[in-house]
């Protein structure tokens, strides 16, 4: 009886477990966009470098899905000789404006939340996390994402515990003096745009698959 309960408890709770939810892209479809403006990103990070670092990952993944995309350099320098220098001031602007100024069909708006390492004597964990939200050229907002990415340094060598410490601490101090965050930004990247449960629709300029 007693494992009976046990069992019913179990199954209950497996039950009351939250699910992802995959989002409405109704919205996204409606629009169908075939070209994307991706503006400077916003950093609350203490990381000065991350916003171009950013910047620099996000055309690919967005190619891949078939999408056009605005190269984000030319982009930053059209925004900076209409007085535009600050992404949160960007991200602040009509995107109507932003969209009519390029002739694009959408504008992807993403910001930095977090973006450091954390050292703990014999592991350093790297972390990243993201907001993503693109808006229609009429102001309407089609799809939205939120992305968190750790890393931590595994040790698989063999031998001594005291040598097996010696080599996590020293890898430790490598990854806390200079974190890797590129593979990171990009998984998440991947994960967003092309793999993901709300991962983009395939853009017009994807190639099609070979039946």
């Amino acid at each position: 009886m007693k494992n009976a309960i046990m069992a019913f408890v179990v199954i209950l709770l497996a039950g009351c477990v939250a699910q992802p939810v995959k989002e409405d892209m109704s919205a996204f479809q409606a629009a169908a966009p075939r070209s994307i403006l991706v503006v400077p990103v916003i950093n609350k990070s203490l990381d000065v470098d991350a916003p171009n670092y950013v910047l620099s990952t996000l055309p690919v993944p967005l190619a891949e899905k078939g999408y056009y995309v605005f190269p984000v350099n030319t982009t930053k320098y059209v925004l900076e000789q209409e007085g535009m220098y600050e992404a949160d001031r960007i991200h602040t602007q009509s995107t109507e404006s932003l969209a009519k100024l390029f002739g694009a069909d959408a504008v992807l708006y993403v910001t930095i939340n977090r973006w450091d390492a954390q050292y703990a004597f014999i592991a350093t964990t790297v972390t990243v996390d993201f907001d993503y939200r693109m808006v229609s050229k009429d102001g309407t907002e089609i799809w939205k994402e939120h992305k968190t990415m750790q890393y931590s340094p595994q040790n698989n060598s063999s031998g001594s515990p005291l040598a097996m410490l010696v080599v996590a601490v020293i890898d430790a101090a490598i990854t806390r003096a200079a974190p890797n965050y590129m593979p990171l930004t990009q998984q998440a990247n991947q994960q967003v745009f092309v793999l993901g449960q709300n991962a983009l629709p395939d853009g017009p300029y994807r190639p099609k698959k070979a039946p």
